[in-house]
């Protein structure tokens, strides 16, 4: 098969895939390839010709596209090339999110240039100031999961939110999305809060620090911070709830989630009280969270019926799914915390937001506190516009 290289640039007009087509079809050359978009008013067409068959030697063929591409105001260029034995690739789908700035494409394709990274295709999507680039990549043989590590820390270095997929898995449809509660959806951590009003703050901490670093389990360290709150009335959950201050862009990006169709599940080691009354405000799917105990108006410092740990939240998922007939490709997973880990690492897509270390490497993608709102460009859910680079 001898091949031949068409690209096809000029302003749009009506007309213009079907003058060049003409010609090639009149000189006996087959299409075998062939991809044509419009970009900010700019006709672009690239197309590979099989020119096996075409009686006409290369200058003929260039002079006839040549005349073609003066007559509706397009440049042509025209160029023979072998085909390339194709291997198997190792694709992987990157979305690069961040504040829009001088540099960004520039930074990222240095990157991954330097670790022997193909790109393949690139899109750009804009909301407000935010970007989102997709850029589908094959990885040539390297080892996915070294890459994917080194890739989350080098791009995250220049100030940038990544999102690392397999190519099949990003293409597949998602249909159910989970977050975790406290610094996620939720700009605070409300057992903190509880615990000011409760005068027991720096002991909470201290609770709440030998979990993180493994000295206490969570459902042990879940429970002595509880027993802490005990007397405390009522009141002042509705207080603090009625002081809360959702993460910028969550009602944002919910909203948009729910019109595109997706089951929004909110799966929290927090409090019911306050799992409840998100779900009612935000209009969310399902809500899990701990039970506080209340007597007579103030809390026992203790705790109904099961503790949600990371295994329970990874089991909470797994009822949602099974009820809602969605695979585990389809569900994306938000959250910060260990106690996240789990879900996570079960999830078609987990997502480590403004999150800790231990999270960040389990994750495929990490996003940062300012750019919550960036996964709905992440999902491919409706933005201002769209533009192809």
């Amino acid at each position: 098969m001898k091949l031949l290289a068409i690209s096809v640039f000029g302003v749009d007009k009506p007309g213009i895939v079907y003058r060049i087509t003409d010609v090639l079809a009149d000189a006996n050359i087959n299409i075998v390839d062939i991809e044509q978009n419009v970009f900010h008013g700019i006709f672009m067409m690239f197309a590979v010709g099989d020119i096996s068959e075409c009686s006409l030697d290369l200058d003929e063929i260039r002079k006839r596209l040549d005349e073609a591409g003066k007559e509706i105001g397009v440049q042509v260029h025209v160029s023979p090339f072998e085909k390339v034995e194709q291997r198997e690739k190792e694709r992987y789908v990157i979305t690069v999110i961040g504040r829009d700035r001088v540099g960004i494409v520039r930074d990222v394709s240095r990157i991954l240039f330097s670790h022997g990274v193909n790109i393949e295709r690139t899109s750009l999507t804009a909301r407000d100031q935010l970007i989102s680039i997709s850029i589908e990549v094959d990885l040539r043989g390297a080892d996915p999961e070294l890459i994917k590590r080194k890739l989350k820390q080098e791009i995250e270095r220049t100030g940038l939110d990544v999102i690392i997929e397999p190519y099949e898995i990003s293409k597949e449809e998602k249909r159910l999305i989970v977050f975790d509660m406290d610094s996620t959806l939720v700009d605070t951590e409300i057992i903190d809060e509880l615990a000011k009003m409760a005068g027991v703050q720096e002991e909470v901490k201290e609770l709440t620090g030998k979990a993180m670093n493994g000295e206490i389990d969570f459902e042990t360290a879940l429970r002595e911070r509880v027993k802490l709150l005990e007397g405390l009335p009522v009141e002042v959950m509705e207080k603090i709830y009625d002081n809360i201050k959702l993460t910028e862009g969550a009602k944002e990006l919910i909203e948009s989630l729910k019109k595109a169709g997706y089951k929004v599940a909110l799966v929290s080691g927090g409090f019911t009280y306050f799992t409840e009354k998100l779900k009612n405000e935000l209009g969310l799917d399902y809500a899990f969270g701990n039970e506080l105990e209340i007597r007579n108006g103030k809390l026992t410092g203790r705790i109904n019926g099961r503790i949600i740990t990371a295994e329970e939240k990874a089991r909470i998922i797994e009822e949602i799914a099974e009820k809602e007939g969605i695979k585990r490709e389809n569900i994306v997973a938000v959250g910060d915390g260990a106690n996240d880990r789990i879900m996570i690492e079960k999830a078609g897509l987990g997502i480590a937001f403004n999150a800790k270390e231990a999270l960040k490497d389990v994750a495929d993608g990490l996003i940062s506190k300012e750019n919550l709102i960036g996964i709905a460009s992440i999902l491919k859910l409706p933005a201002e516009f769209r533009k192809r680079i």
